[in-house]
C-alpha cells in the first residue's frame, strides 16, 4: 500500500494511525468533525467493528 501525500481526509478513506493512543491501528474514516479550537477529530472503524476517536493529525490516508 502506498501512503498518499494529500492531507485531505474524507469519509470512507482507509487510514492508518501513526501517533497518539491508537498508534498502529487502522480502519475506515467516519464522522469527521472540527472542534471549536480548530482541531479535526475523526472516528475510525476497524475491520472487526470496533470504533475509536482520534485526531486527524495522527493519521495518514492509505490507498489500496
Amino acid at each position: 500500500m502506498a501512503i498518499s501525500t494529500s492531507k485531505k481526509l474524507k469519509d470512507g478513506d482507509f487510514c492508518k494511525v501513526i501517533g497518539g493512543t491508537h498508534a498502529g491501528k487502522s480502519g475506515i474514516v467516519r464522522d469527521i468533525n472540527t472542534s471549536k479550537t480548530g482541531h479535526i477529530t475523526i472516528t475510525v472503524v476497524q475491520k472487526n467493528g470496533v470504533r475509536f476517536k482520534t485526531l486527524g493529525k495522527n493519521v495518514v490516508v492509505e490507498s489500496k
